[in-house]
């Protein structure tokens, strides 16, 4: 983080708050990030192996090629927008996410919406930590074949060489990490790019065994009606949006070292619409030659790398994808619960501490025993992510219907009475009754069996639940900057 780094720490007036402040979270001094780093940034998101299988399932719903490009291309230029949306704030005043929302739920109240990002990044960072180990541990198995002993069940579902090689992961993915934010902007600039080049080398690879014959932008034998083709293309487009809605919702993570929003907007367009797309027809025309070189359509870009005759090749590109999914773990699972503690217990919990936590958190959940269990992990990630649409669709009805687009930087971080987002005792009790029945529908269509396709939806239907239960709870504001904190009140800038 930037107080790692002496040229870059952040100036703040003294009369902030110790409850609200550390040089974490209190606006950065340097805003230095360009459009290519908010491009690298997306690229770490969508280049790993769980962007890989999405891309690929959508081109196996039965559509027809066009019709999954187009789905692909409205989901995420709706992703782009919403991107652009509630990067807005916190490039204007250079706080996170967790800072942010005091503005809508209190200085205190804030405390509601970091802990659930927060926990729901535990879930994810051991998942994915456990997937780049798999990785590693075939690579160790292809070269050192006397290992394989170590592979039998050992302690907590997971094998010795399991163990070893999680532990190997769970240790360079926190190397990078406490190494700053710095060394994480680097280290996602070089991750993107890298799987680009492996991506390309495998779809050569994939090409020059089957022929341009054997590719096809269909991946299914299904025949549908016009009627199961819209509903298969309207899901298609929901699954695009919920995909993005973790890294989508704390965005402002990155978003604040912006150096302009038209950096952010131009990082946002190069990153999601045009990245994606491209992302996808490679990933399809691999997937689409594994079932015609193998017989079977192969999701998988581990199991599909290990196909692959040359040992050496094959170690390349399996560590190419631990780089990419490490990128992406530091990115969505680290670095945003990271700044959501510290917002908890600014004096007690550094940045540093607060990626810890998370990362401890995962191993204390053996992610591997939830992936096993395909319902448990159902169940439980989908309740977590029922209070993501909410939460976003608050932030942003508070931040431009209610505020009109204005923050009072100061008052972020003023813990008394006289504060603007004081509200009752430092809560927006009202913030918290918009966001409880939203919750609880999100909630109930997890649960109830019948309403699993709606599922597919919650994003959305959260977001339009919550944002208008804000916007009716809440009177329009006036917002007037106080003599006394005219340098610090923001009602925009200059893009």
């Amino acid at each position: 983080m930037a107080q790692h780094d002496p040229t870059s720490q952040p100036h703040y007036p003294a009369s902030y708050s110790p409850r609200l402040t550390n040089d974490d979270l209190a606006p950065v001094a340097e805003q230095h990030w360009s459009w290519y780093n908010i491009f690298s940034f997306w690229m770490s998101d969508i280049h790993s192996m769980g962007g890989y299988v999405v891309a690929a399932s959508f081109f196996a719903l039965g559509l027809a090629g066009w019709q999954v490009l187009l789905c692909l291309l409205i989901g995420i230029c709706i992703v782009q927008a919403a991107a652009n949306l509630i990067a807005r704030p916190s490039q204007l005043t250079g706080v996170p996410y967790a800072v942010v929302c005091r503005q809508a739920f209190g200085v205190f109240g804030a405390n509601i919406p970091a802990v659930i990002r927060g926990l729901i990044a535990f879930a994810w960072y051991g998942i994915q930590t456990w997937l780049a180990s798999n990785a590693l541990l075939l690579v160790l198995l292809k070269f050192w074949p006397s290992l394989t002993p170590l592979t039998l069940p050992h302690f907590v579902g997971l094998s010795a060489l399991g163990w070893i090689c999680f532990a190997v992961m769970w240790c360079v993915q926190a190397l990078v990490f406490w190494r700053g934010m710095r060394t994480i902007q680097a280290f996602i600039d070089i991750a993107g790019p890298a799987v680009y080049i492996v991506m390309l080398a495998l779809a050569a690879w994939i090409v020059a065994q089957t022929g341009w014959h054997g590719i096809s932008l269909t991946l299914s034998d299904k025949a549908l009606s016009t009627s199961q083709q819209t509903w298969q293309m309207v899901t298609a487009i929901s699954l695009v949006v919920s995909y993005f809605s973790g890294p989508l919702l704390n965005f402002g993570d990155f978003a604040r070292y912006g150096k302009s929003m038209q950096a952010v907007r131009r990082g946002n367009r190069w990153g999601l619409p045009f990245n994606f797309l491209l992302f996808s027809v490679i990933t399809v025309i691999i997937v689409s030659g594994t079932k015609s070189l193998f017989g079977q359509m192969i999701t998988d870009p581990i199991e599909t790398v290990a196909h692959m005759g040359n040992g050496l090749v094959m170690a390349l590109a399996l560590l190419t994808m631990i780089i990419a999914t490490v990128g992406i773990n530091i990115v969505a699972n680290f670095v945003s619960p990271a700044f959501d503690f510290s917002n908890c217990a600014p004096q007690k919990i550094s940045f540093r501490m607060g990626g810890m936590i998370a990362a401890i958190g995962s191993v204390l959940l053996t992610p591997w025993n939830l992936f096993q269990s395909p319902e448990l992990i159902h169940y439980s990630l989908d309740v977590l992510g029922a209070f993501i649409g909410p939460l976003f669709g608050i932030l942003l009805c508070d931040f431009y219907l209610i505020k009109r687009g204005k923050i009072d930087v100061d008052d972020l971080f003023n813990a008394t009475k006289q504060g603007r987002y004081w509200y009752q005792g430092g809560v927006n009790l009202r913030a918290v009754a918009a966001l409880v029945p939203a919750v609880t529908i999100g909630l109930v269509i997890s649960f109830i069996p019948s309403l699993h396709e709606v599922a597919n939806f919650s994003w959305f239907i959260g977001v339009g639940i919550a944002g208008i239960a804000h916007f009716l709870l809440h009177p329009r504001e006036v917002l007037t900057p106080q003599p006394s904190s005219l340098t610090h009140f923001v009602p925009g800038k200059e893009s």
